[in-house]
């Protein structure tokens, strides 16, 4: 009869500590999309959640295309790109998608040349060229053209790495190529996936990264984090004013700034090519994006509170992962779009 007892006391216990668990359950917040802002927002989510204890962050770094799918799909409560959505994706969605741009980043053109230690000079055109499949040699007279006094490899078989998964660091890529490049911008053009005419295929931006380091000879368009995490170098770039400029994050502030007129009040807007003497020329914002009516209160909620939160402190994180912290101006704005968003 004791033994009973006990058994039934025990199994009381086991009950009300299962209840209270259920109680207590963490609430998880499931996010997709881009590989662009991996980086950071692996770090916001980790920060927020210890600040926040009982929230977790689930974020899967899938490619921008991805994450527009999944959460045009609903299978996701936030999505991440780095291309704002288009009017047809827009209409598509089951419901209002709001833009919040959350930092701006730079993508470089990474190179792999055994041997070479000097500062590679690029143009936007001959980056088209070279993604274009036209010129194939990294010797080529309008690479050297632009790299006099430098010993280009001779002979060197020049390797084209682009992605192989829907992408918002190859919409940044192509609209910038779009610009400088008429060629370009009739085909292939611009978007998150194109027709590649040339080269090989990496998933994320880590597929990319991998594939020039592996790849004597290559070259890949990859974000600024990526490249500087695995030591590999990139190229200076001509911008729009004829100066040449490395990638930094004053680079992408000063892109940012010569646009901040030109910014809509949805926030869809491109900021490669800018017109300031100073500005890096494959900047972009990068977007998380959520539903204006939210079906769920305590997500609806978390969701609220985290974009002010990564709007104002967590920007504090931007600069050590080489992203660039928003302008006050666009802060202001997205701080007044928040209150859009509506919770049942």
């Amino acid at each position: 009869m004791l033994k009973r007892r006990l058994i039934l006391v025990l199994f009381t216990i086991a009950s009300i500590a299962g209840i209270a668990n259920i109680g207590f359950a963490d609430l998880l917040i499931n996010g997709a999309g881009a590989t662009f802002p991996y980086p950071i927002y692996s770090k916001w989510f980790d920060v927020y959640a210890k600040e926040n204890p009982g929230i977790k962050f689930n974020y899967q770094s899938i490619g921008s295309g991805g994450g527009i799918r999944m959460l045009s799909n609903r299978t996701v409560d936030l999505g991440a790109s780095d291309a704002p959505l288009t009017d047809q994706q827009l209409a598509d969605a089951p419901g209002k998608i709001l833009h919040f741009p959350s930092v701006m980043g730079a993508v470089v053109v990474a190179y792999n040349l055994p041997g070479f230690t000097g500062t590679l000079r690029l143009t936007g055109p001959v980056i088209a060229d070279i993604y274009s499949g036209k010129i194939t040699k990294w010797d080529d007279d309008k690479i050297r053209a632009l790299n006099t006094g430098v010993a280009l490899p001779s002979g060197q078989d020049i390797v084209v790495c682009h992605r192989s998964d829907g992408s918002g660091t190859s919409y940044i890529f192509t609209d910038y190529l779009s610009k400088v490049s008429p060629s370009w911008a009739t085909d292939p053009g611009k978007g998150t996936a194109v027709k590649w005419p040339v080269g090989l295929g990496g998933k994320g931006n880590e597929g990319v990264t991998a594939l020039v380091q592996q790849t004597p000879g290559g070259i890949g368009y990859i974000e600024l984090i990526y490249a500087l995490n695995n030591k590999i170098p990139f190229a200076q770039l001509q911008n729009k004013a004829g100066n040449w400029v490395d990638a930094s994050l004053s680079g992408v502030t000063a892109a940012a700034a010569s646009m901040a007129e030109k910014i809509p009040a949805d926030f869809r807007v491109s900021i490669t090519d800018a017109p300031g003497p100073n500005a890096y020329p494959i900047s972009s914002f990068t977007y998380l994006l959520v539903y204006q009516k939210q079906t769920k209160k305590d997500v609806g909620d978390q969701i609220k509170k985290f974009l002010g939160w990564a709007l104002t402190e967590g920007q504090k994180e931007a600069p050590d992962l080489k992203y660039a912290p928003l302008p006050a101006g666009v802060v202001q704005k997205e701080t007044a779009q928040i209150q859009e968003i509506q919770v049942p």
